[in-house]
């Protein structure tokens, strides 16, 4: 039996993957957070003491890299490095502009995308990221583009980074925002771009039950649920 595959691509801070979370917690599906995973290696990268933009480096390092997906009672994605869980550890600054080099680098997209697909033919499932409706999953049944206007997303970053007990000033979040913005449309490989068959929603004025009810609208409008 065939699965329904749900891509939901955008620029960082468009509240991804909260949105995916809630959305597949709703529709009993498997949650898959691929910027976790590209975090897990930009992790792994740091901590080997590596440039995350010397290619040549970072691919060497790959056969060192063991990444596990984990799900708690809860149906929390937990992201494991070679055996220790580090969910909270890739939440970092500094992990973050480390997981946007990387994830410009070929061997590591190349590296992770059969991990990837792979779950998308056992499970029905929410699935985000940046490239997931134009190359992980280009034949999903559900394609979104989720974003907002870089302010909000700040705003946004900002209250998650307080809550986390790590804050941030709000013109070092907006800078760190448009930067990953332009080096995610402009990489080589999978660059950051709207697939042409995907439902563009922007959430700039738009609170979280909103922005749910409008994503559960363009699903349900693809796919029998």
């Amino acid at each position: 039996m065939s699965t329904i595959r749900i891509a939901i691509d955008g620029p960082s801070g468009a509240g991804k993957s909260t949105l995916a979370k809630g959305l597949a917690g709703i529709l009993g599906f498997l949650y898959v957070d691929t910027g976790a995973i590209y975090r897990t290696v930009g992790l792994h990268v740091l901590n080997k003491g590596i440039d995350p933009a010397e290619e040549e480096e970072v691919a060497r390092s790959l056969p060192e890299l063991q990444i596990e997906l984990r799900y708690d009672g809860a149906g929390q994605q937990r992201m494991l490095l070679n055996g220790e869980d580090v969910s909270e550890a890739i939440r970092l600054p500094e992990v973050s502009r480390a997981a946007s080099a990387v994830s410009a680098l070929p061997p590591v997209r190349a590296y992770l995308l059969e991990t990837q697909r792979e779950l998308a033919r056992k499970h029905n499932l929410v699935m985000d990221g940046r490239d997931i409706g134009t190359v992980v999953l280009p034949d999903a049944e559900v394609k979104i583009f989720l974003t907002a206007s870089p302010e909000a997303r700040a705003k946004r970053r900002c209250l998650e980074l307080e809550a986390r007990g790590t804050p941030q000033a709000f013109e070092a979040v907006l800078r760190d925002i448009e930067e990953r913005d332009w080096r995610d449309s402009h990489r080589e490989a999978a660059p950051l771009r709207q697939a042409e068959d995907a439902v563009l929603l922007d959430t700039t004025a738009l609170d979280f039950s909103q922005s749910q009810e409008a994503l559960l609208k363009i699903i349900r409008e693809k796919v029998s649920i």
